[in-house]
């Protein structure tokens, strides 16, 4: 009776640790498909920080395809791409304020809407609102200079901004 209880208990252990397990591998964003990252840089006197996760082509045509033109696009995979400043800067010429902001786009072939959204904590595009909406403005896409399997943020010291990914570069001014 007691190596019954003991087999039970033992076996409630055993299952209790595997589901630990699975939900820390779940938690482990870095063995996701599309891993995240991060990029940082002070600019003048502004700090800019963009977190996104990276997708990678693999083989597929993005612009078009994976990514709708004309449609609201998270900039990155998984959660939306997130871009904070800490001070009050000029995008494109337009104020935002310093915050952190849920980063957008709506890429089409020769004009892309770039949309800095008041709610910065979502999965996906899926609850988007346009009401919500803190900035957009336009940019001209062009052709990266080389290939980029995996979609990359970065930011130079002048603060131009640009994310890069297959055979396309957007790119914007934060002064």
């Amino acid at each position: 009776m007691r190596t019954q209880k003991n087999y039970v208990v033992l076996s409630i252990i055993i299952a209790l640790t595997f589901c630990s397990l699975a939900t820390l591998a779940q938690e482990d964003k870095s063995k996701r498909p599309s891993p995240p990252a991060e990029v940082s840089k002070k600019t003048g006197n502004v700090n800019i920080t963009i977190n996104y996760s990276q997708p990678s082509v693999n083989g597929r045509k993005v612009w078009g395809d994976i990514v709708p033109y004309g449609q609201v696009w998270r900039a990155g995979a998984n959660e939306a791409t997130t871009f904070q400043i800490d001070k009050d800067v000029k995008i494109e010429g337009q104020t935002l304020t310093a915050g952190k902001y849920g980063f957008f786009a709506i890429p089409n072939e020769k004009e892309w809407t770039i949309i800095f959204n008041k709610v910065p904590g979502q999965w996906g595009a899926f609850k988007y609102d346009e009401k919500q909406d803190a900035l957009r403005v336009k940019v001209s896409p062009k052709k990266s200079s080389s290939f980029n399997e995996k979609l990359a943020y970065s930011i130079d010291g002048s603060g131009k901004v640009s994310l890069v990914w297959e055979n396309v570069e957007a790119s914007f001014n934060v002064k």
